[in-house]
């Protein structure tokens, strides 16, 4: 087994029907792994590029969806990617869209975290959490107050978990995508002024495809990176370095 191989691991990925989180189950299937896909809506498509992967519904308006979920299981990795945004100026943005977002993008990570670590901690067994979060895990944006805030909280879990779970053997680190081709950034490529403005920002000259952050999960999840606890990585065309 070579440092980078995931042959012989069981792994969930949450908002995996389409996206980054297909990416990622794909990323991971490639690397050896058993791979289940998660998501609120039907993950056919997901499914149809990984032979022998399995899909279950998980809808995280509700929080504790995936509570019991990993109870009697043999996952040891989890990719906690579903995630909701909500875009309005702040003087008009809503508690239900506020709590929309908080609900799936922060509460979720945590539970969903929780019960998983749960479950390694009862059969005595290493595994790696990877939380997505996102540069405005570091910056502010604009629009997506709820958004923002969420993923800070993100990092901050990553860390928080790091710290408290890294001496039982569960690595807990992050990936903050940059700008990326995926529903939630629709609006902003089909705005032609904020996708100049965007693009003249990224060193690399393009968005980012999903693909991009796959290979990033795939080096987390593997035993390469055994020694790397709370950390959060930019895989973002050079923005942060802008």
């Amino acid at each position: 087994m070579t440092a980078f191989s995931l042959k012989g691991r069981n792994a969930l990925v949450t908002g995996a029907n389409t996206g980054i989180g297909q990416a990622i189950a794909v990323a991971l299937a490639g690397s050896g792994a058993r791979v289940t896909v998660a998501a609120r809506r039907d993950c056919g498509e997901t499914l149809s590029l990984i032979p022998g992967a399995t899909a279950i519904r998980l809808d995280f308006t509700d929080p504790l969806a995936a509570s019991s979920l990993f109870d009697g299981q043999d996952y040891d990795i989890l990719i906690n990617n579903a995630g909701t945004i909500r875009r309005a100026d702040s003087l008009d943005f809503t508690e239900a869209d506020w709590d929309a977002v908080m609900d799936v993008n922060l509460k979720a990570v945590f539970f969903t975290a929780q019960a998983f670590a749960k479950a390694l901690v009862q059969r005595n067994a290493p595994g790696k959490i990877i939380n997505i979060a996102s540069l405005l895990s570091f910056q502010g944006g604009i629009r997506v107050p709820s958004y923002t805030a969420a993923k800070h909280g993100v990092a901050g879990l990553t860390k928080l978990l790091a710290n408290e779970w890294a001496a039982k053997g569960i690595n807990v680190n992050a990936i903050a995508p940059g700008y990326i081709e995926t529903n939630n950034t629709e609006a902003l490529r089909a705005d032609p002024d904020r996708n100049s403005a965007i693009l003249d920002r990224i060193p690399a000259g393009r968005w980012g495809r999903p693909e991009d952050i796959a290979g990033a999960a795939v080096f987390l999840a593997s035993p390469a990176a055994a020694y790397i606890h709370g950390a959060i990585l930019n895989v973002d065309g050079g923005w942060l370095a802008r």
